[in-house]
């Protein structure tokens, strides 16, 4: 946004001024040309005179108009070289004036502003008057596409404001519902309904943030404002300007890169949680359960193991299926219970001074990354080829990660991690490559800007992709406060219903929901209180609530198998 952008006036007004200065112009144009052609026929009648002939003046207008826009009659003529030579300027003067700018004058200056004056008069500047629970967003980029596409799987309304009249008509296009509006206009999100929306969220620079916050509160108190934030300084200044949540989407990508990582002093680390139900992820490979079928396991354990994470796939533990060393494990259970899963069945890894993880990419990621690394007790070597990202620190190698000799510097041979940072996706792809080229068995950990990159880089030999286009979206989905439901990670969410009429009164084994549908039932609600991984010959009965983990596909298997509408929504709403 520009910062004189308060000084603006609303575009469909600066349309208008400058048709009207256009309009001008093209007068002045059209009086230039009377004036010519007034001009020519003077001369003609001194030419006329001079051979002797006599033609009245509305003869001398026509000769000079049917000379310059080519006709050429011939009824009319000059007979001397002098008058034959002002033909041929007449001729070329009609050519310039009349056939080249007298068209291009009127299209640039009157034709092409009505048009755009007539489209920018269709687009929508309001939303209906009807529309209530939606969520309005500033911008449009990855972040929103992905954040609209939930949206639209749970029918929650909602609605793009753009400055840029252009841009709103290529979503309209597009199916997406947008409207034109100055972002810094209070009147834009009084057309938007702000005061009935759920939830607002801004997604742009810190300073339009700031701006949009402070406008949105000066027209309501209460509706939620969610902005985004690059510099840790901006974070007071958009809690001051009014915003209910700040997020740091670097900070969130990082913590997300380096919970990952193998190594460390936490070996469970909690993802999300559903009331007083935990959602957590472990590597298999710092368990004593590598081997084990997951049936097995299941039994020995208090916790949930719902399932494991394969390449970016969620796969439900099946009765054959065995937990391999790769398996990033995914468990739900209460605080205790995952306690004890961490006493009972963690290996206690030696942390190797000598093994530090590799981060390739020394932006504002990477450096977020080594620091979430350290609170870990992880050791790291940061890769980057630009010398003024490489401060004085044995932590940095100065070089391209492309050169094999500077990975083999920074330890890829015995770094249990490699986590590629850099915000272009292709450049990614081929670091991956690279990496697992030298090294097969290393864990490689990826940041994916698009989120149409995600299955590129896993197919490329990534062992986990973070999308950040998926994790800023489903951070602001989880943001609007439902009670009954939270996206964990793109294509894995939890979601708790009311249980629905064909179950009551039969037991989970005689439900069969995971086999139906693929999504398990990790917790009861009853008596105001959860009941963790409930077991098989548990009944379901009337009133009671069930929370469920799965795909958002075993989600709609689910729905459209037991209930008839969609999951229970959040009483505040």
């Amino acid at each position: 946004m520009p910062d004189d952008m308060n000084s603006e006036l609303p575009r469909h007004r600066m349309l208008r001024v400058l048709q009207q200065r256009n309009l001008l112009g093209l007068l002045r144009f059209v009086a230039v040309l009377l004036g010519l052609i007034c001009l020519f026929s003077l001369i003609f009648q001194l030419l006329m005179a001079y051979e002797g002939q006599s033609h009245s003046w509305v003869t001398g207008f026509y000769w000079t108009l049917s000379t310059m826009s080519t006709l050429g009659y011939g009824d009319v003529s000059f007979v001397s070289d002098p008058g034959r030579l002002f033909s041929i300027f007449v001729l070329l003067s009609g050519v310039i004036f009349m056939l080249v700018l007298l068209p291009f004058t009127f299209m640039e200056l009157f034709y092409a502003p009505w048009v755009e004056m007539r489209a920018a008069n269709r687009i929508p500047r309001k939303v209906d008057d009807n529309l209530a629970g939606h969520v309005i967003m500033t911008f449009y980029g990855p972040v929103a596409s992905a954040l609209i596409a939930k949206l639209k799987q749970f029918k929650y309304p909602y609605v793009v404001i753009l400055p840029e009249a252009d841009e709103v008509m290529q979503l309209i296009d597009h199916g997406i519902n947008a409207i034109h509006g100055e972002l810094n206009l209070p009147e834009t999100y009084i057309n938007a309904r702000v005061e009935q929306a759920s939830l607002v969220a801004t997604t742009r620079t810190d300073i339009a943030n700031t701006s949009i916050v402070f406008t949105v509160r000066g027209i309501t108190k209460t509706t939620p404002v969610i902005a985004t934030a690059r510099d840790s300084d901006s974070k007071d200044v958009l809690r001051l300007a009014g915003s209910t949540r700040v997020l740091d989407l670097t900070h969130l990508m990082s913590e997300s890169l380096a919970r990952r990582a193998i190594g460390g002093n936490e070996l469970i680390h909690v993802i999300g949680n559903i009331d007083d139900l935990l959602i957590a992820e472990v590597d298999a490979s710092q368990t004593n359960l590598v081997g084990t079928d997951y049936i097995t396991a299941q039994r020995q354990t208090s916790v949930s193991i719902v399932g494991f994470w394969d390449r970016g796939f969620f796969q439900v533990g099946e009765q054959d299926s065995k937990i391999e060393p790769h398996s990033l494990l995914v468990m739900a259970g209460s605080k205790a219970q995952l306690d004890e899963f961490n006493r009972l069945y963690c290996l206690d890894m030696q942390k190797d001074e000598h093994k530090p993880v590799i981060i390739i990419g020394g932006g504002r990621v990477g450096r977020a990354t080594a620091r979430a690394l350290a609170r870990r007790g992880i050791d790291y070597r940061i890769v980057e080829e630009l010398p003024d990202r490489v401060p004085d620190s044995d932590k940095y190698i100065l070089g391209s990660a492309s050169d094999k000799n500077i990975l083999r510097q920074a330890g890829i041979d015995k770094a249990p991690t490699v986590i590629i940072t850099t915000k272009d996706d292709e450049t990614n792809t081929y670091l991956t490559i690279f990496s697992r080229l030298l090294r097969p068995d290393i864990q490689i950990i990826c940041r994916a800007s698009m989120e149409t990159s995600v299955a590129g880089l896993h197919r490329a030999g990534s062992d986990i992709v973070m999308s950040y286009a998926s994790m800023g979206s489903n951070a602001l989905f989880n943001l609007l406060q439902r009670s009954d439901l939270l996206m964990i990670a793109e294509g894995l969410d939890v979601f708790k219903v009311e249980v629905p009429q064909p179950l009551i009164g039969k037991t989970l084994e005689e439900a069969d929901i995971k086999h139906l549908t693929t999504c398990s039932v990790i917790g009861i609600d009853k008596d105001n209180r959860t009941v963790t991984n409930p077991e098989p010959g548990t009944t379901l009965h009337a009133g009671e609530e069930i929370v469920l983990i799965g795909t958002p596909e075993g989600e709609r298997v689910f729905l459209k198998l037991f209930a008839s509408e969609k999951p229970v929504s959040n009483d505040s709403q």
